[in-house]
Formats: C-alpha cells, structure tokens, sequence
C-alpha cells in the first residue's frame, strides 16, 4: 500500500509536486486473472499458465456440458411433452449462443463495447447461468490464441504508451520549428 501526502488545505488530494511526478509515470499494465502482468512481455510462466488455463476450460466446458445434459434428460423424461422439451432444448441452445457471443465480445473488445441488454449484467445474467458451457467454450478458445482479455488490455496497454510518449515529447512553439 502506498501512502499519499495530504495537502496542506487538508482536501485529501496529493500535493502538487507528486501529481507532476504521478503524470510523468510509464503506464502500468493491468492485471489479468491467472496471469497477472506476465502478458505483457509473455514471460514469467506465461506459456505453461496458458496451456493450464486452456486445459481447465476444456475440462470445465466438458463438465458443464455433462451436468446440463442431465439436466435436460431429467425434464425430457418426466413425460412432459413435446412442446415442453422442445422448448426447453431451445431456451438451453439460446442461452449458451448469447452467453458465448458476449464472452466473445468481451474478452476482445472489452466490457465497454458491449451495448443495450448485453451491458447489463442484471438482465443478461439469468442467460449466462443457464448457457455458462458456451462461455466456458469461448474461454478455452480464447486460450488457444491468447490469454482470454489479453487483446482488449494489450490495446488499452499501447494507447496509455503511446499516450505517455507523447506526453515526454518536448512541444515546439507554437508546433513549428524555431527560426534562425
């Protein structure tokens, strides 16, 4: 934890000279969960992380896969009806398409693309609970690329560089070159 000086005036805020020094800073990546930072330079474990992230997908998606099919064979044999089961096999292959097709979105472009009913975790959430095997899926494919989020981040990552580099660039006057 790192401790911030308080303004004399008390507002809370840092005191000037470390909010120049904070401006002058390198961007930070963010973390990314089971990889940390090692996304950056793909170093520390990156490799061996990804190949036990995709692995755990894999084996999460088949066990998923599992439990809903017994799920769903537990309702089509109630003798429920035709309606009834095809219905339920509908709401089940629905759920999985649009849990995967956000967890797509989200782990390329990040939470922020998302728009309408996708953005909101309240009104999506019920779907993705019900079709968590198609963004288990996704996850694994992701994994066979890149680390899942690692695109969204790596580009965020690029710009706040870009950003800084053009913050330590020295302004010419008025954007021309001096006369002689």
């Amino acid at each position: 934890m790192t401790r911030v000086a308080l303004s004399p005036r008390g507002s809370g805020g840092p005191l000037p000279h470390n909010r120049r020094r904070a401006r002058r800073q390198r961007a930070q990546p963010e973390p990314i969960r089971y990889f940390g930072t090692t996304w950056v330079a793909r170093d520390g474990g990156y490799w061996l992380r990804r190949v036990a992230v995709g692995v755990g997908a894999l084996a999460a998606t088949a066990a998923g896969a599992v439990l809903m099919r017994i799920g769903v064979q537990g309702v089509l044999g109630a003798d429920t009806g035709t309606l009834v089961n095809t219905l339920l096999v509908g709401a089940v292959l629905v759920c999985t398409a649009v849990a995967a097709v956000r967890s797509w979105n989200v782990f390329t472009k990040g939470k922020a693309s998302l728009t309408g009913w996708m953005a909101e975790d309240r009104s999506v959430g019920p779907m993705l609970a019900i079709g968590f095997v198609g963004a288990l899926a996704v996850y694994f494919l992701r994994s066979l690329a890149e680390a899942p989020g690692e695109a969204e981040k790596r580009s965020r990552y690029e710009l706040a560089l870009a950003a800084h580099a053009r913050r330590r660039t020295p302004a010419t006057a008025g954007g021309r070159r001096k006369r002689r």
